[in-house]
C-alpha cells in the first residue's frame, strides 16, 4: 500500500473516486435588489489601465451582470464603485 501511495504513476492513472453531485438549491430573489452576488476574479496580467482585478456583481432577480475593474482588493470600499455605476445607469 506504501507503494501505491508513492508512486507517481499509481497516483496519475488510478481511478477517480465519484461522489454523486448534491442537490442544486436556487437561489430565488423576489424583488430587483434583493439579492446579488459577487465575485473578485484576478487576472493573469495587469490591463493597460493597471487593473488586475475585476469585481462582477450579479442581480439574481433581473440576472443583469456588472463588472469593475480594480487595482486592488481591499476588505472594504469594493461596493461603492460599484453601486455608483449601477445607479447611474
Amino acid at each position: 500500500m506504501d507503494y501505491a501511495r508513492r508512486c507517481q504513476a499509481c497516483q496519475f492513472h488510478a481511478n477517480l473516486i465519484y461522489q454523486p453531485p448534491e442537490l442544486l438549491h436556487p437561489t430565488i430573489a423576489s424583488w430587483l435588489f434583493d439579492a446579488w452576488g459577487l465575485d473578485v476574479v484576478e487576472l493573469v496580467t495587469k490591463s493597460s489601465g493597471g487593473h488586475l482585478y475585476i469585481l462582477a456583481a450579479t442581480n439574481y432577480f433581473s440576472k443583469w451582470a456588472e463588472a469593475v475593474p480594480l487595482k486592488e482588493v481591499k476588505v472594504y470600499g469594493h461596493t461603492k464603485p460599484l453601486l455608483e455605476r449601477v445607479l447611474n445607469e
